[in-house]
């Protein structure tokens, strides 16, 4: 882990160099979401990416290094795990995508195997972006999922050609990710069902569904 400056109120920590950047990003988030939580760092945001955690104090406060380097090396010589997690957000999907087929063929299995491989695997979004309320998701390294399943979307790049408009609700996966579309939008991954399940709501609080960290779940529906 490196430490890059990011101004006197924050720190990016950059997991490039480790052996698994997106597992140990992910994990580290969640160590120090739960130690600012309970009072042990005074922290405003805590913010993962594929390869690093921006460590945010608030406007002015200074950000403590020292600390969120203890906090850190604690956990990983067997210190408490994080707290008890709400449930995962469950998300019912159609699996009739447009490219559901294609998807099997390039991984030589079958559409209804694509799909119950995807709805078997616990995922966690490792970090937002693109468009409001879009989760980046990966398989989740505590949820015991099958690593045969894992490795049938690790292997898949985005599509050749993106497309203009993917509509709002659509099931994708690409590059070892799977996210479903807040909205219409442009979007080159591989899309495998739909979904009524809501992502974005500007009238919630907060509107958007899924947050870094959170667990989700896929269930098929006939």
């Amino acid at each position: 882990m490196r430490e890059l400056s990011a101004g006197d109120d924050a720190v990016l920590l950059d997991f490039s160099g480790a052996d698994d950047p997106a597992r140990a990003a992910t994990r580290a988030a969640r160590v120090l979401r739960e130690a600012a939580a309970q009072g042990r760092l005074r922290l405003a945001d805590v913010v993962p990416s594929g390869l690093s955690v921006l460590v945010q104090a608030g406007p002015g406060e200074g950000i403590d290094s020292l600390a969120v380097y203890r906090e850190l090396r604690a956990r990983a010589h067997g210190g408490a795990a994080p707290g008890e997690e709400p449930p995962a957000v469950t998300i019912p999907v159609v699996y009739d995508g447009e490219d559901l087929a294609e998807v099997a063929g390039v991984t030589g299995t079958d559409p209804g195997a694509v799909a119950r491989a995807h709805a078997a695997i616990g995922w966690r979004v490792q970090f937002m972006g693109f468009a409001p309320g879009f989760g980046y998701l990966v398989p989740d390294d505590e949820a015991g999922n099958d690593p045969a399943q894992v490795a049938l979307f690790a292997g898949l790049a985005r599509r050749d050609r993106s497309r203009p408009a993917v509509p709002a609700g659509s099931v994708a996966v690409a590059a070892g990710y799977s996210a479903v579309y807040p909205r219409v939008s442009p979007g080159g991954w591989f899309l495998l069902g739909r979904t009524d399940f809501p992502m974005w709501d500007v009238q919630a609080t907060p509107p958007a569904t899924l947050a870094a960290g959170t667990r989700v779940r896929f269930t098929c529906l006939d």
